[in-house]
């Protein structure tokens, strides 16, 4: 016992309970940013305006749906905490509130959007050709915020019953589907009636509904035995629900939001600085996804932990889980500051910002190792309960002092691209170390959800 202690990974058993439900969610997610780039590619072809157009509306859509995507790290805590508690009648309880929930929130979000969709996008350009081609796209995908709220929560008690590969077969028939509906939507191929870059909006929103009824159907054929559809929400079970998941959709609104900010304040330093920098953001989230995906199944293992009365196991799942993150995310980040050149040359070949983003990018893949921590303690948390706690940390690091730093040290004193790249890692570093002690504390052992 004494000798694991100097492990850099877990013991085998360990470490294949977290790649059993962590390697899928990473697959899952990896996926979802090869989509972004078929989707970029086929209505790049378009113009500039079309893909700045479904750009901004791919944006906004992300700030509204960050509105029910909390649910599922909501459902998949107490659908965890319910299976460690040998509840079985009962653990799809959580995904019955969930879906209700969604469709409460869903029905006057989307009619807000569809409604207010040329002004939502007109404050983000003023481009007339740009908000036509944003609004309408920006319309079609809020159709499927039901939806996408839908798949957040069957997604949670997949990965909740430590089932994650069946989260991975339904995105990947989700993500042919949209390629191929979109494709035809938005040349007119397939039978398909051509409607330009709105089509890659309906393709989505059409795929996602198709997500959803995929899920009802295999959820409806083995997930009756956990109370799936057929226990009633509860009063109590639903303010759970809110209490945990709120204050997540809360903190992904604020931070899509707060990435929005960034981008302006880089856009105050230089056209240049901005457009490499939406280069390197595109890179980092390929090495934060999986990080999420890793923290996704941290929830799972410490809620599980938690509903068996074992807050020991469930501290030792979360530092297990950053271990394994760590190693992966430094060895996925050894391109990034071994050979940046190389790897930026692959979006751009102007000189000039290869020269920009040269140093940032070596900075992203160094400090993600130490950004495992945030990435995976984050998602424990949540699994423990502690949803506040956590909006708390990282809304309050973002805005009240990463941003205001940023906008002083870059547009203000002149620092430019690469002092808030700078900033911001040291913005997330800090973020760990406040997570780490936190998880030292273990005051998350004792909430009751």
């Amino acid at each position: 016992m004494r000798h694991s202690r100097f492990r850099i990974l877990p013991s085998p058993s360990r470490l294949k309970s977290i790649g059993l439900i962590g390697l899928p969610i990473m697959g899952g997610m990896l996926s979802q940013s090869l989509l972004n780039l078929v989707d970029a590619a086929m209505v790049g072809s378009l113009g500039s305006e079309a893909l700045a157009g479904v750009g901004l509306g791919s944006y906004a859509t992300f700030m509204a749906i960050a509105l029910v995507m909390g649910l599922g790290a909501g459902v998949q805590a107490m659908v965890a905490r319910r299976g460690g508690e040998g509840d079985t009648a009962n653990i799809a309880r959580p995904l019955n509130e969930g879906l209700l929930i969604a469709a409460i929130l869903a029905v006057p979000l989307t009619l807000f959007c569809w409604l207010n969709a040329a002004r939502i996008i007109g404050f983000l350009s003023e481009d007339p050709a740009v908000i036509t081609i944003g609004s309408e796209y920006f319309q079609w995908r809020t159709l499927a915020i039901i939806a996408v709220g839908a798949n957040f929560a069957f997604r949670g008690y997949w990965n909740g019953i430590r089932q994650s590969g069946r989260y991975l077969q339904i995105l990947v028939v989700m993500h042919l589907c949209n390629v191929l509906i979109s494709y035809g939507l938005i040349f007119g191929q397939l039978g398909l009636p051509e409607m330009g870059a709105a089509g890659s909006g309906l393709g989505t929103c059409i795929a996602m509904f198709l997500g959803s009824l995929l899920y009802m159907l295999i959820t409806w054929r083995s997930g009756r035995e956990h109370g799936f559809l057929r226990t009633r929400p509860r009063g109590r079970g639903l303010r759970a629900m809110l209490r945990l998941s709120i204050p997540n959709s809360l903190q992904q609104f604020f931070f899509a939001t707060g990435i929005t900010l960034l981008f302006w304040i880089i856009g105050q330093v230089g056209t240049p600085e901005l457009a490499i920098a939406h280069i390197l953001v595109n890179l980092a989230l390929f090495l934060i996804l999986p990080g999420v995906g890793m923290g996704m199944a941290a929830t799972t293992l410490v809620s599980h932990s938690l509903g068996q009365r074992q807050p020991e196991e469930a501290y030792r799942w979360g530092w297990d889980v950053v271990r394994v993150a760590a190693c992966a995310l430094f060895v996925m980040g050894m391109p990034f500051w071994l050979i940046p050149e190389q790897v930026l040359g692959l979006f751009t070949r102007d000189p000039d910002l290869l020269a920009l983003g040269e140093w940032p990018l070596r900075i992203t893949g160094l400090g993600m190792a130490l950004d495992a921590t945030a990435l995976v303690l984050t998602q424990a948390l949540l699994g423990a309960g502690a949803s506040r706690t956590v909006m708390g940390v990282n809304l309050g690091s973002q805005w009240l002092i990463f941003l205001p730093c940023a906008y002083v040290a870059g547009p203000v004193l002149g620092g430019g691209l690469l002092t808030i790249w700078l900033m911001q890692s040291l913005y997330r570093a800090m973020t760990s170390v406040i997570f780490a002690v936190m998880w030292r504390r273990r005051h998350w052992a004792e909430i009751r959800i």
